[in-house]
């Protein structure tokens, strides 16, 4: 069977890719120009050039294959121009499905995101039925992808074989870029985080998601969303799960998010404002910890079989693989013994 799947070359797209490839699947990938082939690099699969806000190379894209994964967006919490993550993730989002549905691809599995799932106002875990609408949304990217999986839900109620992925926090290896989770565990491995503030994530095995998206495919309902989640943790005990890890000291000072607010209103002025760059501190990011993103993914678990393994693992994976690759040094605890080359610490 011949398989698309845009976003291959990134962070999630790329472990789903493997997955396919292990069954068999004759594997395309849409790619840009400026898209890193680190990920890829040895795999067997046919590269195709082309870009979302450009309807004809995802015609081409699409031809000749049964199933498409639809993982590509722009995932930026701050950009010089906002428009540009509707036009990737909203305008794009609809030109693949038109392809798909002028091709006839058997089924469509859309990458959405828990940034566009509702979180209950009492601190409970959010899942698909939590009542939510544009407004909820904070930012720029949270409300590209909440509109990108009405235009989704648009097709698939129209009749088109598409099913709905909602990934929550994805850690492990390959986070080439990397993402604003991958940013905590650099900034925690360089030493660039001396405080944290009171929230919390649900964080889940960046191969788990992959596997999560091939259950979509073969179990889903059409015109249906699944959160593929894993557990919840508040950012202490991720930053304490990574002190264990590494050996590294974990920050023992919480901000109040009011202060970590002045911080992220100094910084955008400064950064975003005057000179142009990616804050180090994004507002957006500010008031998305002002909600515990926590979620309910038992719809997956019956519905799917999804079956997500424990989150301390991959962070070790990540860790490992960050260090490997230059972004930060290694840590105490994966450090060689003295005389005994090639071992570490436990």
């Amino acid at each position: 069977m011949s398989v698309l799947v845009t976003g291959g070359s990134g962070f999630l797209g790329s472990h789903l890719v493997r997955l396919l490839l292990e069954e068999g699947q004759e594997v395309r990938v849409l790619v840009r120009p400026t898209s890193p082939p680190d990920n890829l690099t040895g795999l067997d699969v046919v590269c195709t050039p082309g870009d979302l806000r450009e309807a004809p190379s995802l015609e081409r894209a699409v031809r000749g294959c049964q199933q498409v994964y639809h993982c590509a967006a722009d995932y930026r919490l701050w950009t010089p121009d906002p428009q540009e993550l509707y036009r990737v993730n909203v305008d794009g989002t609809e030109n693949l499905l038109r392809a798909c549905r002028e091709e006839g691809v058997e089924r469509v599995v859309v990458t959405s995101s828990v940034a566009a799932v509702g979180i209950p106002e009492d601190g409970s875990p959010g899942n698909e039925e939590t009542p939510v609408c544009l407004k909820d949304m904070i930012g720029h990217y949270k409300r590209s992808k909440f509109l990108a999986e009405e235009v989704a839900m648009r097709f698939a109620a129209e009749g088109d074989p598409i099913v709905v992925v909602n990934p929550s926090t994805p850690v492990g290896p390959g986070d080439l870029k990397p993402t604003a989770t991958g940013r905590i565990l650099t900034d925690f491995l360089n030493g660039r985080m001396p405080a944290y503030v009171q929230t919390g994530l649900n964080l889940v095995p960046v191969e788990d998601v992959a596997r999560g998206h091939l259950l979509a495919a073969r179990r889903g309902t059409p015109g249906r969303r699944y959160i593929l989640g894993g557990e919840d943790m508040t950012l202490k005990e991720i930053l304490d799960t990574l002190a264990e890890i590494t050996g590294l000291p974990a920050p023992g000072f919480e901000i109040p998010l009011w202060l970590a607010s002045c911080i992220a209103h100094v910084d955008t002025f400064f950064n975003a404002s005057l000179l142009r760059r990616e804050p180090r501190v994004p507002l957006e990011g500010v008031r998305m910890a002002c909600k515990r993103m926590w979620f309910d993914w038992g719809r997956a678990r019956s519905e799917l079989g999804y079956a997500p393994g424990p989150v301390r693992p991959a962070l070790e994976r990540a860790v490992r693989w960050f260090v490997d690759h230059g972004h930060a040094p290694v840590p105490p605890r994966l450090r060689p013994v003295r005389g005994l080359p090639g071992a570490v610490t436990r």
